[in-house]
């Protein structure tokens, strides 16, 4: 229920996060959009003003003979060419009478040519103009006494791009982020549908061992006098003992286990016991333990010695079908102090892994063995990261040299003031 609330309080944290992020864009973008259309309003202040000089100018040199189009196409052209950059000047503008009937010039209008006629063009124009009232209120020009002209603009090219520009980016961010959420939400189902197979199959392994042990002295006790009852009877109690340590095992699995103080050197000797019974016998291996007897950390121990069988029976795997060195294959458990940590190595003389095995190799489903699951040294990782707040790492490997995994915990002081063995 916590993992659960916790991830609904990630994707929650996510999504406001995001909407933060494009309202702020939006926003930004909004007033620099603003600060453009102001520059841009500017500009045509400017051209109409230049426009209204001019008209006045031309009407001084003709003597004040009023006719004539000098407010028309050239004084526009005059403008645009010697007073605003063409370049730097986009805003669509037109010039029209006051009554707004006909249209005398523009600039920058969308599919009308400079210097076209025609009356579909005037109306087209005109609507055009109406529209840009919509927008911005028109200029008045006074190009002579009792003559008015307006000039009608709308929003440069640009401008409109930047106010559209964080309504594109929020569409492509949120296809991404679909993509991306079905993408995880697709890995996500596989490698629990993985984690469920592999617990399934975890499962079934730890009972079967001392299930096929039952059944083979169940047979045993048929035959009669076959094998003493009192030796039954111990072999009999000890595969019960290994049925309910399994378990106690599951049973802790997804809750929080109780941690005591205790000896680590009993707990790994027991592991060691149970997998020597199991050693291949086809080719020799040597299991060794070393570890100091005052050597104390908080554990649980039924999980920590789940660990330590993990470890080993990873070792016994990582020796198949290389060819054993002189003196046999040897699996080496030892445990020290260092640092305020209790230290468990376990090396093997198998044939090792290359950096990018080693990499992946706690990652759930992730197996080199053509039959395995993948799920035996992440849930070993978990026990030790999650429930004893240590470490389980690589300490060491290369290809054809075996392999050394640590394991990290920390260490309980001796009430007695020792600080215990710090050494093998």
């Amino acid at each position: 229920m916590t993992a659960y609330r916790t991830s609904t309080k990630i994707k929650l944290g996510l999504i406001v996060a995001a909407v933060a992020i494009a309202v702020a864009s939006l926003v930004f973008t909004q007033r620099l959009a603003d600060r453009l259309e102001a520059q841009d309003a500017e500009a045509v202040e400017l051209w109409a003003r230049a426009i209204e000089f001019q008209s006045r100018a031309a009407l001084r040199d003709q003597g004040g003979d009023q006719g004539g189009d000098s407010g028309g196409a050239d004084g526009l052209d005059f403008v645009f060419t010697q007073i605003v950059e063409p370049a730097r000047f986009s805003v669509p503008a037109i010039l029209t009478d006051s009554a707004v009937t006909v249209a005398s010039a523009w600039r920058h209008v969308r599919g009308v040519e400079a210097g076209a006629q025609g009356p579909e063009v005037q109306q087209r124009l005109l609507a055009l103009a109406r529209a840009m009232d919509a927008e911005n209120p028109p200029i008045p020009l006074n190009v002579a006494p009792g003559l008015v002209q307006l000039v009608h603009y709308g929003e440069s090219p640009l401008a409109r791009m930047i106010r559209l520009f964080p309504f594109v980016q929020l569409g492509v961010v949120s296809l991404f982020v679909l993509v991306g959420y079905l993408g995880f939400s697709y890995v996500r189902r596989s490698e629990q549908a993985g984690l469920w197979v592999g617990m399934a199959r975890e499962a079934a392994h730890q009972l079967g061992t001392p299930l096929t042990s039952l059944i083979g002295w169940t047979e045993l006790l048929r035959m009669g006098d076959a094998v003493a009852p009192a030796q039954v009877a111990d072999e009999l109690e000890r595969d019960i003992e290994r049925l309910q340590r399994v378990a106690h095992r599951f049973e802790k699995i997804g809750s929080t286990p109780d941690l005591a103080p205790q000896p680590v050197a009993p707990v790994l000797e027991r592991v060691a016991d149970y997998v020597r019974r199991r050693l291949p016998q086809s080719a020799p291996v040597t299991l060794t333990v070393e570890a100091p007897a005052g050597l104390e950390a908080s554990l649980n121990a039924e999980l920590f010695e789940w660990v330590v069988e993990n470890l080993l029976k990873n070792a016994m795997d990582a020796m198949e079908g290389v060819p054993p060195p002189p003196g046999g294959h040897r699996i080496a458990v030892a445990a020290s102090e260092r640092g305020g940590s209790v230290v468990v190595d376990v090396r093997d003389s198998g044939k090792g892994m290359d950096r990018a095995t080693a990499r992946h190799v706690f990652r759930p489903g992730f197996s080199t063995k053509r039959r395995g699951w993948g799920l035996g040294l992440s849930l070993a990782r978990r026990i030790v990261e999650d429930y004893h707040g240590g470490t389980l790492s690589v300490a060491g490997t290369r290809p054809g040299g075996g392999t050394t995994f640590r394991v990290e915990v920390p260490a309980v002081r001796s009430e007695h003031g020792g600080d215990g063995a710090r050494g093998l």
